[in-house]
């Protein structure tokens, strides 16, 4: 003889899906706003600190008085980074995280090229407007699929 328990058949026969199932993932809206107004606020303290800082590079300031803002620019200029990987892979190989990775490099080529300072760090700005304000088709350009990718729907099209 086998027993069966009807209370638990009867709970999986009436089983209702999730109502998001097969849906975007969504979020409370105070959730939404706590995510916004954090990565705002450290995007504020990326721009104080580039800011600041630029004294230094531009102008020659006396170091003392800008490398904490420096340090502030790239802290948060990482946890940004960090950020957008942790969300989506995808923008490793977008223009917007290729050309994040162009504007380090464009900055540690000042090691080799001191004179050059204060003009490779303005071009760094002058690129960054363009990665931060520049067409979502441009943003969004794959590297790798040489089309512009949005979601991860779209590397199956």
């Amino acid at each position: 003889m086998i027993m069966t328990d009807k209370k638990s058949h009867s709970s999986r026969a009436h089983h209702q899906p999730h109502p998001n199932k097969g849906q975007p993932y969504t979020i409370s809206e105070t959730r939404f706003w706590c995510q916004r107004l954090a990565k705002t606020t450290i995007r504020a303290l990326h721009i104080l600190g580039v800011a600041v800082s630029s004294a230094g590079f531009i102008f020659a300031v006396e170091k003392s008085l800008w490398i904490n803002w420096w340090i502030l620019a790239m802290m948060s200029g990482i946890t940004m980074m960090s950020l957008e990987v942790y969300r989506s892979k995808l923008w490793l190989i977008q223009l917007k995280g290729v050309l994040t990775f162009v504007k380090l490099l464009m900055l540690l080529s000042i090691v080799w090229l001191p004179a050059q300072q204060a003009h490779i760090y303005i071009a760094v700005i002058i690129l960054s407007v363009f990665i931060a304000h520049g067409p979502a088709g441009l943003r969004h350009y794959s590297i790798w699929h040489r089309k512009r990718i949005d979601e991860k729907k779209s590397l199956n099209g």
